[in-house]
Protein backbone atom coordinates (compact mmCIF):
# COMPACT_ATOMS: atom_id res chain seq x y z
CA UNK A 1 0.00 0.00 0.00
CA UNK A 2 1.42 3.30 -0.92
CA UNK A 3 2.76 5.42 1.80
CA UNK A 4 1.68 8.91 1.68
CA UNK A 5 4.76 11.27 2.03
CA UNK A 6 5.36 14.67 4.02
CA UNK A 7 5.01 16.79 0.80
CA UNK A 8 2.04 14.90 -0.57
CA UNK A 9 0.19 15.49 2.78
CA UNK A 10 1.04 19.34 3.31
CA UNK A 11 0.06 19.73 -1.07
CA UNK A 12 -3.75 18.42 0.43
CA UNK A 13 -3.65 20.37 3.03
CA UNK A 14 -2.91 22.99 1.37
CA UNK A 15 -5.56 22.47 -1.29
CA UNK A 16 -8.22 22.36 1.73
CA UNK A 17 -6.49 25.80 2.25
CA UNK A 18 -7.09 27.51 -0.95
CA UNK A 19 -11.14 25.61 -1.09
CA UNK A 20 -11.32 27.10 2.14
CA UNK A 21 -10.18 30.62 0.61
CA UNK A 22 -11.82 30.76 -2.27
CA UNK A 23 -14.99 30.00 0.03
CA UNK A 24 -14.60 33.16 1.86
CA UNK A 25 -14.14 35.22 -0.97
CA UNK A 26 -17.26 34.00 -2.49
CA UNK A 27 -19.15 34.36 0.71
CA UNK A 28 -17.45 38.14 0.75
CA UNK A 29 -19.16 38.94 -3.22
CA UNK A 30 -22.70 37.13 -2.17
CA UNK A 31 -22.52 39.61 1.00
CA UNK A 32 -22.00 42.29 -1.47
CA UNK A 33 -24.33 41.57 -4.05
CA UNK A 34 -27.10 41.09 -1.48
CA UNK A 35 -26.48 44.31 -0.44
CA UNK A 36 -27.07 45.57 -3.79
CA UNK A 37 -30.03 43.86 -3.98
CA UNK A 38 -31.28 45.24 -1.42
CA UNK A 39 -31.85 42.87 0.68
CA UNK A 40 -29.56 42.81 3.88
CA UNK A 41 -27.23 45.76 5.24
CA UNK A 42 -23.80 45.19 4.77
CA UNK A 43 -23.12 47.39 7.37
CA UNK A 44 -24.47 44.86 9.78
CA UNK A 45 -22.82 41.98 8.21
CA UNK A 46 -19.29 43.67 8.56
CA UNK A 47 -19.51 43.65 12.48
CA UNK A 48 -18.51 39.77 11.74
CA UNK A 49 -15.25 40.92 9.95
CA UNK A 50 -12.89 39.54 12.52
CA UNK A 51 -13.73 36.03 10.67
CA UNK A 52 -11.34 36.98 8.62
CA UNK A 53 -8.56 36.45 11.52
CA UNK A 54 -10.68 32.65 11.55
CA UNK A 55 -9.92 32.04 8.17
CA UNK A 56 -6.55 33.21 8.12
CA UNK A 57 -5.80 31.23 10.97
CA UNK A 58 -7.23 27.74 9.76
CA UNK A 59 -5.11 28.54 6.66
CA UNK A 60 -2.27 28.96 8.75
CA UNK A 61 -2.84 25.44 10.04
CA UNK A 62 -2.94 23.98 7.34
CA UNK A 63 0.04 24.95 5.49
CA UNK A 64 2.69 24.55 8.43
CA UNK A 65 4.73 22.19 10.17
CA UNK A 66 6.46 23.99 12.66
CA UNK A 67 5.40 24.98 16.36
CA UNK A 68 5.57 28.25 15.60
CA UNK A 69 3.14 27.91 12.86
CA UNK A 70 0.85 26.18 14.45
CA UNK A 71 0.74 28.67 17.65
CA UNK A 72 0.39 31.57 15.20
CA UNK A 73 -2.95 29.50 13.63
CA UNK A 74 -4.51 28.60 17.10
CA UNK A 75 -4.10 32.35 18.01
CA UNK A 76 -5.47 33.95 15.11
CA UNK A 77 -8.50 31.98 15.49
CA UNK A 78 -8.56 32.60 19.15
CA UNK A 79 -8.94 36.47 18.45
CA UNK A 80 -11.72 36.09 15.35
CA UNK A 81 -13.15 34.01 17.96
CA UNK A 82 -12.91 36.01 21.09
CA UNK A 83 -14.10 39.40 19.07
CA UNK A 84 -17.06 37.84 17.57
CA UNK A 85 -18.33 37.07 20.89
CA UNK A 86 -17.57 40.20 22.05
CA UNK A 87 -19.66 41.82 19.30
CA UNK A 88 -22.65 39.64 20.29
CA UNK A 89 -22.36 40.90 24.12
CA UNK A 90 -21.77 36.72 25.03
CA UNK A 91 -18.52 37.88 26.73
CA UNK A 92 -17.01 41.20 27.77
CA UNK A 93 -13.79 41.51 26.83
CA UNK A 94 -11.10 44.58 26.81
CA UNK A 95 -8.33 44.89 24.89
CA UNK A 96 -6.19 47.44 27.54
CA UNK A 97 -7.11 44.96 30.36
CA UNK A 98 -5.83 41.83 27.79
CA UNK A 99 -2.73 43.02 26.27
CA UNK A 100 -0.20 41.95 28.91
CA UNK A 101 -1.76 38.49 28.01
CA UNK A 102 0.59 38.79 24.72
CA UNK A 103 4.00 39.50 26.42
CA UNK A 104 3.24 36.83 29.33
CA UNK A 105 2.96 34.21 25.72
CA UNK A 106 6.56 36.09 24.33
CA UNK A 107 8.38 35.43 27.47
CA UNK A 108 6.65 31.84 28.12
CA UNK A 109 8.06 31.09 24.00
CA UNK A 110 11.28 32.59 25.07
CA UNK A 111 11.76 30.39 28.34
CA UNK A 112 10.51 27.19 26.47
CA UNK A 113 13.37 27.62 23.13
CA UNK A 114 15.58 28.49 26.10
CA UNK A 115 15.01 25.04 27.93
CA UNK A 116 14.39 23.04 24.95
CA UNK A 117 17.67 24.46 23.43
CA UNK A 118 16.57 26.20 20.16
CA UNK A 119 17.63 29.32 18.95
CA UNK A 120 15.67 32.38 19.88
CA UNK A 121 14.29 34.16 17.07
CA UNK A 122 15.98 37.58 17.27
CA UNK A 123 15.56 41.01 15.29
CA UNK A 124 18.43 41.87 12.91
CA UNK A 125 20.41 39.66 10.35
CA UNK A 126 21.66 36.35 11.15
CA UNK A 127 23.97 34.77 8.77
CA UNK A 128 23.83 30.83 7.63
CA UNK A 129 26.49 29.80 6.02
CA UNK A 130 28.89 26.19 5.91
CA UNK A 131 31.10 27.43 8.59
CA UNK A 132 28.05 28.59 10.68
CA UNK A 133 24.64 26.17 10.22
CA UNK A 134 21.60 26.31 12.30
CA UNK A 135 21.01 22.86 13.89
CA UNK A 136 17.73 21.49 15.64
CA UNK A 137 17.74 20.16 18.68
CA UNK A 138 19.58 16.92 17.85
CA UNK A 139 22.74 19.11 16.90
CA UNK A 140 21.61 18.25 12.81
CA UNK A 141 22.77 20.83 9.89
CA UNK A 142 19.75 22.24 8.87
CA UNK A 143 19.38 23.65 5.68
CA UNK A 144 16.01 24.46 5.77
CA UNK A 145 14.80 27.94 7.20
CA UNK A 146 11.85 28.77 9.86
CA UNK A 147 11.70 32.24 10.08
CA UNK A 148 8.50 34.21 11.91
CA UNK A 149 7.93 38.24 12.25
CA UNK A 150 4.95 39.02 14.35
CA UNK A 151 4.76 42.99 15.06
CA UNK A 152 7.76 43.45 13.84
CA UNK A 153 10.56 42.95 11.49
CA UNK A 154 13.37 40.06 10.67
CA UNK A 155 16.12 39.61 7.75
CA UNK A 156 17.82 36.55 7.40
CA UNK A 157 21.21 35.83 5.17
CA UNK A 158 20.94 32.36 3.89
CA UNK A 159 24.93 31.14 2.75
CA UNK A 160 23.87 27.38 2.68
CA UNK A 161 24.70 25.39 -0.76
CA UNK A 162 22.11 22.83 0.22
CA UNK A 163 19.25 24.68 0.73
CA UNK A 164 16.40 22.28 0.90
CA UNK A 165 13.07 25.18 1.71
CA UNK A 166 11.47 25.72 4.96
CA UNK A 167 8.95 28.47 6.09
CA UNK A 168 8.98 32.17 6.25
CA UNK A 169 5.99 34.11 8.33
CA UNK A 170 5.02 37.96 8.55
CA UNK A 171 1.77 38.66 10.77
CA UNK A 172 1.70 42.62 10.58
CA UNK A 173 5.38 42.65 10.07
CA UNK A 174 8.24 42.13 8.11
CA UNK A 175 10.56 39.15 6.77
CA UNK A 176 13.36 39.78 4.33
CA UNK A 177 15.12 36.77 3.27
CA UNK A 178 18.11 37.09 1.48
CA UNK A 179 19.56 34.06 -0.23
CA UNK A 180 21.35 34.87 -3.03
CA UNK A 181 24.86 33.53 -1.78
CA UNK A 182 23.12 30.20 -1.40
CA UNK A 183 22.71 27.33 -3.55
CA UNK A 184 20.87 24.62 -3.88
CA UNK A 185 20.27 20.94 -5.85
CA UNK A 186 17.30 20.24 -7.95
CA UNK A 187 14.57 21.74 -6.48
CA UNK A 188 13.49 23.59 -2.96
CA UNK A 189 9.89 24.34 -1.98
CA UNK A 190 9.74 27.81 0.46
CA UNK A 191 6.27 28.03 2.25
CA UNK A 192 4.88 32.03 2.97
CA UNK A 193 2.43 33.58 5.13
CA UNK A 194 1.97 36.98 4.63
CA UNK A 195 -1.02 38.61 6.61
CA UNK A 196 -1.30 42.19 6.74
CA UNK A 197 2.53 41.86 6.44
CA UNK A 198 5.33 41.38 3.34
CA UNK A 199 7.90 39.17 2.50
CA UNK A 200 10.72 39.55 0.81
CA UNK A 201 12.84 37.01 -0.83
CA UNK A 202 16.25 37.86 -2.80
CA UNK A 203 17.51 34.27 -5.13
CA UNK A 204 20.24 33.87 -6.84
CA UNK A 205 20.41 35.07 -10.87
CA UNK A 206 20.69 30.71 -11.83
CA UNK A 207 17.34 29.98 -9.78
CA UNK A 208 13.79 29.15 -11.51
CA UNK A 209 11.63 31.17 -9.64
CA UNK A 210 7.75 29.53 -10.06
CA UNK A 211 4.80 31.18 -7.73
CA UNK A 212 2.19 29.28 -6.62
CA UNK A 213 1.03 31.52 -4.12
CA UNK A 214 -2.76 32.70 -3.28
CA UNK A 215 -3.16 35.96 -3.17
CA UNK A 216 -6.12 37.55 -0.96
CA UNK A 217 -7.07 41.34 -1.23
CA UNK A 218 -2.68 41.00 -1.43
CA UNK A 219 -0.37 39.93 -4.31
CA UNK A 220 2.62 38.38 -5.17
CA UNK A 221 5.66 40.18 -7.41
CA UNK A 222 8.22 38.27 -8.93
CA UNK A 223 11.17 40.42 -10.19
CA UNK A 224 14.02 38.02 -11.41
CA UNK A 225 15.53 37.81 -14.43
CA UNK A 226 15.29 34.53 -16.38
CA UNK A 227 18.07 31.57 -15.35
CA UNK A 228 20.23 30.06 -18.09
CA UNK A 229 18.50 26.58 -17.32
CA UNK A 230 15.92 24.98 -14.75
CA UNK A 231 18.28 23.08 -13.07
CA UNK A 232 17.78 24.72 -10.02
CA UNK A 233 13.73 25.68 -9.30
CA UNK A 234 12.29 27.80 -6.31
CA UNK A 235 8.99 26.97 -5.98
CA UNK A 236 7.04 29.23 -3.73
CA UNK A 237 3.64 28.49 -2.04
CA UNK A 238 1.44 30.10 0.61
CA UNK A 239 -1.00 33.07 1.10
CA UNK A 240 -0.77 36.70 0.96
CA UNK A 241 -3.89 38.17 2.73
CA UNK A 242 -4.07 41.91 2.58
CA UNK A 243 -0.44 41.45 2.42
CA UNK A 244 2.20 41.04 -0.16
CA UNK A 245 5.23 38.68 -1.54
CA UNK A 246 8.01 39.99 -3.59
CA UNK A 247 10.69 37.72 -5.21
CA UNK A 248 13.60 39.27 -6.63
CA UNK A 249 17.39 38.87 -7.24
Amino acid sequence: MHKETIDERRANRGATSQVLMGVLVIALGLLFLLDNLDIIHVRDALAFWPLIFIFAGVAKLLDTTTPNGYLLGLAGIGIGVTMILQRLGIIDFSWRAAWPLVLIAVGAMVVYRAMTGQRTARFGVVVLDDKDKMKDTAGVEAQSVDVTAVLGGFERRVHTQDFRGGEVTAVMGGCSLDMRGASMTGEAVLHVFAFWGGVTLKVPPDWTVVLQGTPIMGGFDEKTVTPPDNSKRLVVRGYAIMGGVEVRN
